[in-house]
């Protein structure tokens, strides 16, 4: 690595001394997974500078991002996370994060990973709040879900309705660091992909989506190396960071460290072509109506099929079902026979309860 420059420019904050790592990269050099861990260690010390931590995240968003910076970065993620034990074993562990930055619909990762449960899958649901006001953390509070219960509830509702949810602000205590700098900077950073790759369950089960088809393949090599067990990272051809109805959608299976690329087209499932247009939520209200009509069985057009498609993903990743089709067929009877809905009122009622 280079030196650092005349010596006035010289950081003297060693602990979070960004400036060796920027330098590298002004050189039009990438980050080797040493460095990048590195790297994101000084980040989330809290001694480094903003103005450092902006240049890094602002440099490293210029580009793809390389697996070893990825895989570097995540693991100093997953070290710092304030864990939650479930008493689960991580390898049977599901969740339904996605990156984020892409069109809205009504998050159908959410409820996604409610029928998921209700078809066996144990699922450790990592989510936020967005800037849209309809994030999976807005969505299941005002469905009735306390989503900032303590570890011992969030535990309680996976054995009680065999999803919980991890408020991701209350398990990433050294990610505040850079959390103004990532508001200021108002473009998705290398922390959108971290977030999702740092279950806080240690979920080695995974339906990822990516808000950019170049990721599609890094993603699904980091997870492979950061030792998934089974993974789908997708994107759709109309832009958004779950499986569409609008056309195909590319995938990047994970397989106990093998990858394969596929594609997935709905239409050839049975599913009715949909523009994810037709399918935006006016408010964090309508997000709701849907969503809890869906889980309920009352909606039957096209926003029940993209819940089942993105649902029969996450069965297929859990283990569950042999294949995405066949998981479409476990969603459909889960929501029709009752168990849907009956989840999510466990999750409720689980979530109020006191540890």
């Amino acid at each position: 690595m280079s030196e650092h420059g005349p010596s006035e420019f010289r950081h003297s904050h060693e602990d979070g001394n960004l400036t060796p790592f920027l330098v590298h990269l002004l050189e039009g050099s990438t980050l080797s997974e040493q460095q990048a861990s590195d790297a994101f260690t000084a980040l989330m010390s809290g001694q480094a500078d903003h103005a450092e931590i902006g240049a890094l995240l602002a440099l490293l968003a210029t580009r793809l991002p390389t697996v070893d910076e990825l895989v570097g970065a995540a693991r100093v993620m997953r070290d710092k996370v304030d864990r939650l034990d479930t008493g689960v074993a991580a390898d049977q562990l599901l969740d339904t994060a996605g990156t984020g930055g892409a069109p809205k619909t009504f998050n159908v990762s959410t409820a996604a990973a409610i029928v998921a449960a209700a078809s066996g899958a144990k699922v450790a649901k990592h989510g936020n709040r967005s800037r849209t006001g309809r994030g999976s953390a807005e969505v299941l509070e005002a469905l009735g879900v306390d989503v900032a219960a303590g570890r011992e509830v969030q535990k309680a509702c996976l054995e009680k309705a065999n999803v919980c949810f991890c408020f991701a602000i209350h398990h990433h205590p050294a990610a505040k660091h850079a959390m103004p700098v990532r508001k200021a900077l108002g473009f998705p950073t290398l922390f959108n992909l971290l977030g999702p790759l740092t279950n806080p369950a240690g979920a080695g089960r995974q339906v990822m989506g990516v808000y950019r088809p170049e990721f599609v393949p890094i993603v699904a090599e980091a997870l492979a190396r950061l030792g998934s067990v089974r993974a789908l990272v997708m994107h759709s051809d109309d832009g958004l960071d779950e499986f569409s109805l609008g056309g195909s959608n590319l995938v990047a299976q994970v397989d106990e460290g093998s990858v394969r690329e596929y594609r997935v087209n709905p239409a050839e499932f049975g599913l009715t072509p949909t523009p994810y247009t037709d399918l935006q939520a006016r408010d964090l209200s309508h997000a709701v109506e849907l969503v809890r009509s869906i889980l309920s069985g009352d909606e039957r057009g096209p926003a029940r099929e993209i819940v089942l498609l993105n649902a029969a993903a996450a069965i297929h990743a859990a283990g569950q079902s042999d294949d995405i089709e066949s998981g479409i067929a476990i969603a459909a009877q889960s929501i029709d026979f009752g168990d849907a809905m009956r989840t999510l009122e466990r999750l409720i009622e689980t979530s109020e309860s006191p540890a």
